[in-house]
Order: structure tokens, then sequence, then C-alpha cells
């Protein structure tokens, strides 16, 4: 059985914790598409993590945990992360690398970064973690796959291939200098041996393991506001943010996914570009207290540490983020974030040119849309930890009875605190 679990907003849903807690009663996980742009924070008995690009069952010592075909692989982060769960006491992950997952490398972030600062006031809020110049490259094949790092002659070939375009870029365009390819080719011949007892033929695995009937968790970053061809474009990242890209991602049948289960926070939060549309924000010491109250250290960036812009539950843009995603149910995560509000206001509408609508619009009307509210009473009492649904307040339980109805899917599990089991069944 194959189950994704998939943002429905603009990411930091609170996916990593959704996906450590199912992997109690899974076999495998697998990061399908991203990199180490966008973190899932983790809090068990080990500490506090926020995994970059590791997947979320590497804290279980009976997990597989499988970095995917079309991860961006940053092998020095990786390294650091590997490194960051030794130090913590956690036992070695059973991890393997998809040997047909391609390289981050740095001339992508040198990219991205001189980017970032050449557009200015027009920049995209990028992490600077290369990964627009990486999936670039990828898709205009002058990428390197981890297998070429075990074949010289060819690593050397594309490394001199892919540099032929990028110092032209780099000198002409943004007035830096060249990368040496001699220097970075004898760098990924020691990074390969980093990483050379993980790598394997993930695509055979995750079939086999199909065959024998083993669970497996496919884990996304970021959301489906985030996806470029569905989300908020330009302000997307690189990658196909849907489970259906797990099909691609993970190399898994797309008969095989039988359960998508699509996690959104109680409120919104967004990190990204000041420009970016953000319909539900709230704004001035309403907007800093819920950011001071949000997630378990406040509303910051597990990657970043930039502070995300907060607002409103967003029932426009959920529910169309539940319909890309194909959501058969949703976490909602944070709802003990929201105890300390007399009323709390749920976006329930867009106004577009003077007309309400329920539908999300393409991004070209996006900037005119206006939001749409109602009020329902707040319960103003600590539900943190509470794991018996039943046992909320009567206007929390209403809150999430008025959400589901708005989202058109239903809401299975309640999250009322950030650690693994602090979580209501409610489905």
């Amino acid at each position: 059985m194959v189950k994704a679990i998939v943002g429905a907003n603009w990411g930091d849903e609170g996916k990593g914790k959704i996906t450590d807690l199912l992997a109690e009663r899974s076999d495998l996980v697998i990061r399908y598409q991203g990199g180490a742009n966008a973190g899932h924070t983790i809090i068990n008995d080990y500490g506090r993590f926020a995994l970059h690009t590791l997947p979320s069952g590497v804290f279980y010592s009976h997990i597989t945990n499988i970095i995917g075909n079309g991860v961006a692989l940053d092998i020095r982060k990786l390294t650091q992360e590997l490194q960051m769960l030794i130090d913590a006491g956690v036992p070695a992950p059973n991890l393997i690398i998809a040997q047909r997952a391609q390289l981050l490398l740095p001339y992508h972030v040198l990219q991205d970064t001189y980017e970032e600062a050449r557009l200015g006031g027009r920049a995209f809020g990028s992490t600077k973690s290369g990964i627009a110049p990486f999936y670039s490259d990828k898709y205009a094949k002058i990428g390197i796959q981890v297998c070429d790092l075990f074949h010289e002659d060819r690593l050397k070939q594309r490394l001199e291939q892919a540099l032929e375009v990028k110092n032209v870029l780099f000198q002409a365009l943004y007035h830096q200098p060249p990368v040496d390819a001699q220097e970075l080719y004898e760098e990924l011949l020691s990074l390969r041996e980093v990483i050379r007892p993980y790598v394997g033929d993930t695509v055979a695995y995750v079939h086999q393991a199909l065959k024998e009937g083993k669970t497996i968790l496919l884990e996304g970053q970021l959301g489906a506001m985030k996806d470029p061809d569905l989300g908020i474009v330009p302000m997307t990242t690189s990658s196909h943010t849907l489970a259906g890209f797990g099909c691609v991602g993970a190399a898994i049948p797309p008969t095989a996914i039988e359960d998508v289960i699509c996690v959104t926070k109680a409120y919104s939060s967004c990190v990204g570009s000041q420009t970016e549309p953000f319909v539900s924000e709230l704004l001035g010491p309403e907007g800093d207290e819920l950011r001071r109250r949000g997630g378990d250290k406040g509303e910051f960036g597990a990657t970043t540490g930039r502070p995300r812009r907060v607002g409103w539950f967003d029932t426009v843009a959920t529910r169309y983020g539940c319909m890309v995603q194909s959501a058969t149910k949703v976490a909602l995560t944070c709802l003990d974030v929201l105890g300390y509000l007399d009323e709390i206001k749920v976006c329930t509408g867009y106004e577009v040119n003077g007309v309400v609508t329920r539908d999300f619009p393409v991004p070209a009307l996006l900037d005119q849309a206006k939001p749409v509210f109602t009020t329902l009473p707040g319960w103003k009492c600590d539900i943190r930890g509470i794991t018996e649904y039943d046992a909320l307040p009567a206007n929390a339980k209403a809150y999430v009875d008025f959400l589901e109805r708005e989202i058109e899917t239903p809401i299975a599990l309640v999250s009322t605190g950030p650690k693994r089991h602090e979580i209501a069944a409610r489905l």
C-alpha cells in the first residue's frame, strides 16, 4: 500500500510530523521531489530536528528511507544532516539514495544567489539553495546523476559540458569569476566516497517492496500553491509538489497510490517573497501575535529562519489544494495555536472584480482578490496535547466541522501540539 503525505497550501503545514507519526506503521519512507530548500520539523524523544533532505522516517530502525530519483541531492547538506543525527544519539538510519537522482552542485547555488541579487526588488524570495538552476539543468539535459560519480570519464565530460554554459553566464551576465571544472571534479570524487555506502537501485527495490505488500509513505515537500503548473506562478518552487509526481520522483506505479493525506494548518502561513499574493494575510499586531504563538517555536522557516507571513484559514485555497492533490483525507495541524482567540475568522470566498467566488483563481487574478470572511467563536482555553477528539471544547470541534464542510474533504487527524503523539484521530 502506498500513502502520499503532501501539503494543501504554501508548505510549512506540518507534513514532517504526520510522516513521522505514520512511519510507525510503515516499511518505507520516500522523499520524491525538491531539495534542501525547505525543512520538515520533527520533535521526538531524541530532540527537535529540522530535516531538509533526509526522509522523516530516519528516527525508526525498522524503516528503509529512500531519497528518490526526483530529489535535488546536495551531498554536502545531506552529510551535515547525517552528522546531526549522530551528534544527537540517533541510530544510523537505513538509507538508500537513488542512483538516478541528480546532483545539486555548487554552481547551482551560485547561480541562484547571483540571480536573486540581479533581480533586486523583483526577486522570487528564493532560499538560494540552487533549486531553480538545478531543475533548469535537469530538463535542459545537462544535469549530472549520482551514478555518473562512479564513471569518471563520463563525470568529467558531463561536468565540462555544463560549465561551458555556466561560466559564460557567470562572467557575462553576473560579472563573477568562472567555476574551475577540475577543482569541482576532484571535490565530487571525494563526496562520492561519502555516499557510496548508500547508493542503490531504488527503482527495483521499490517495485519489489510493492510485490511483497510493504507499506510505503511518499513524503512531499512544500504544498500545492508552490507547484510550477498548478500553483501561484511564478512564485513557486521548481519541482512538482503534487502527490501525482510521486509516481515519477519515487518510481511508483500510478495505480499503487491508495491514500493521499493532505496536510493543512488551522490557520495559514507562507514563506517567500512579500510580493506573492496571500489573500487571507493577517498584518499588524494581530499578525505578529499569531506568528509568535504559531508552530512549536513561532512561525519561522525551518530552513531559512525567515519569519513566515501568517493569515486566517483560507478555505478557497485549501479546497483547491485538496482537489489538485486528489486528497482522500486531511490532517489539520496547529489547532492548539488558536486557543487564545475570542473570535476566529475564516476566509470563505474571494471577491474578484466585484464578484465573490469560492473557486481559486488563476495567478493573473490573485492580486485583485479580496478576502470574504466568516467569523466563528473561539474556545479560549489550552488544548495542547489532547489526544481524544471528543475531549476537545465544543467550539474547537465546531471549527473543525466548519472547515471540513468548506474544503469538502474529510478531516481525519487533528494535531494539538508539535510532538509526535500530540494528535487526535477524528474519523
